[in-house]
């Protein structure tokens, strides 16, 4: 059973994964790359992983920049997912 976190768990959980944030019920983050061809790359690569862990980002692109937000949408918050997807997120990033 996926559990819903609570307000102080994820903020003691933001102190593992920098540059993101916690409001509107979601973790956001944005990143800025050279070009959309960088991004949409990235953006191919976080798809993939996505899928092999079945929990799917709210995501826009514009041109060079990449905005995300991670929230569980069954429990209607935060969970275990959205931190491991967003650690996962952050190491395709340092890969880049």
């Amino acid at each position: 059973m996926i559990v819903k976190l609570s307000e102080s768990k994820i903020n003691e959980k933001l102190k593992e994964i920098d540059g993101w944030e916690y409001h509107d019920n979601a973790l956001h983050t944005t990143f800025e790359f050279n070009d959309f061809k960088d991004a949409f790359s990235v953006m191919t690569r976080i798809a993939f992983e996505a899928e092999v862990q079945n929990h799917h980002p709210d995501w826009s692109n514009v041109y060079n920049k990449l905005q995300i937000s991670l929230s569980t949408h069954d429990v209607g918050g935060i969970t275990e997912k959205d931190f491991k997807l967003a650690k996962t997120i952050d190491t395709i990033i340092e890969g880049e």
